[in-house]
């Protein structure tokens, strides 16, 4: 989930003057870019085999700083900012939602900071209608800000694009946890391969972090990573922000009813039908769930070819034009194959127990992931025994949207709260 006006530009990349936070600059900030060449990590269809790795950015810990004040839509908090960094595109091998083989990109970035055994952070986003509106591809401040936050406070920065989106062949699988969570887990593969060839270690502790859609994905690495799926990594936390952890139960009664922002509504609800179709069949045409003329344009808008304003300006403006009453009608009360999609979902909270800290971020009246979401998994977490404290962060605003402000905001928090961990 997202806020719909993310959907509708890239701003550039912020030029403020402004420094504010940018403590420690280190000589070494200002030496050539050191080279991404990297080895093989295991032969050819292996998952986390690195298929290049491009030097991106380097930036002092000033640029930094001016970077994330200067974002047009709202300043980010420069606070934990100490170091510059290094950035790096990476293309690696991971698997697609059927266990085939493909191929995913994704964001390391690196802090100068001097130390050779970095802790890590896994950051997972939110949704994108584009492909090139990630971090790997995307110079906006909004999709680099948390890269560049995490890496200046000096952890290793890992930020996986998912399957179709930047580099990543074919269509996005939205809301897709299981494929996120290999996507996520393989990135993590790959990005200890290049942090070696940069003579640096990856800590075997992860710290998890995601936004909206990519809060889910959080916590569908983290319960991966707590059941052993990597033989090096280790889950340490787990902070997401934001989240539509109860989809079934929370957001799409939300989305139906109107106490979510319309446009917002409309697309992600578009979403929910074509992207879980193109995984479970759910419908047989379009038309049996979307009212014409969108029936014969929606599936082709929504393939992540097409950006923020062309598919604002290709749906309509409520979910009545857009819906069937069958189409309603699985969303209000989904059965067979929806029901069981969501059910997988909907287990980011339901299905296991953190054994490490875990905290939920949320904000009041958010317009997109409403709280209930947040109030569910907070439920299905304490049924396990497990004490999680709830971070309301408010009502913050990034462009006019608090859903989107919580990712700012909760961001701040979180890089507080990683560097308090031992």
């Amino acid at each position: 989930m997202k806020h719909i006006t993310r959907l509708l530009v890239v701003p550039a990349v912020a030029v403020a003057l402004t420094a504010s936070g940018a403590t420690n600059v280190l000589a070494q900030e200002k030496e050539t870019p050191r080279t991404a060449a990297v080895a093989p990590t295991a032969p050819d269809g292996v998952r986390g085999t690195v298929v290049s790795a491009d030097p991106l950015r380097t930036l002092t810990a000033e640029e930094v700083a001016t970077e994330l004040a200067g974002d047009e839509d709202g300043a980010w908090d420069t606070g934990a900012v100490r170091y510059g960094l290094d950035t790096f595109r990476i293309v690696y091998r991971t698997v697609d939602p059927h266990g085939r083989p493909t191929t995913a990109s994704g964001v390391l970035a690196l802090p100068r900071s001097g130390e050779r055994r970095l802790r890590t952070v896994s950051f997972t986003h939110g949704t994108e209608l584009f492909k090139r509106d990630v971090a790997s591809v995307s110079t906006s401040v909004w999709d680099q800000a948390p890269a560049l936050t995490y890496a200046s406070a000096g952890f290793a920065a890992v930020l996986p694009d998912y399957l179709g989106l930047g580099l990543g062949p074919g269509p996005h699988p939205w809301m897709d946890v299981p494929s996120e969570t290999t996507a996520a887990l393989d990135m993590l593969r790959a990005s200890r391969a290049v942090a070696a060839a940069q003579k640096r270690e990856l800590r075997r502790e992860v710290l998890v972090t995601g936004f909206s859609q990519g809060a889910s994905a959080a916590l569908g690495l983290a319960r991966s990573l707590q059941d052993g799926a990597d033989g090096w990594f280790r889950l340490r936390a787990v902070a997401p922000i934001s989240g539509a952890y109860a989809f079934r139960d929370a957001e799409l009664p939300a989305l139906l009813s109107g106490r979510t922002e319309p446009k917002a509504s409309v697309i992600y609800a578009a979403l929910t039908l074509v992207a879980f179709d193109r995984l479970h069949h759910l419908y047989d045409t379009p038309a049996q769930v979307f009212r014409a003329p969108y029936d014969r344009t929606i599936e082709g808008l929504l393939d992540g070819t097409h950006s923020g304003p062309e598919v604002v300006a290709g749906t309509p403006d409520s979910l009545d034009a857009l819906l069937t009453p069958r189409g309603r009608a699985m969303l209000a009360h989904p059965t067979g194959r929806l029901a069981a999609a969501l059910r997988v979902a909907d287990g980011v909270c339901a299905d296991w127990a953190p054994r490490v800290p875990i905290r939920l971020y949320y904000a009041d009246a958010d317009e997109q992931a409403v709280t209930e979401n947040t109030a569910h998994c907070h439920a299905a977490l304490r049924a396990r025994g497990v004490d999680v404290p709830l971070v309301g962060l408010g009502t913050p605003d990034y462009g006019g949207s608090r859903h989107l402000g919580s990712q700012q905001k909760g961001t701040a928090a979180v890089v507080r709260w990683f560097r308090s961990l031992s």
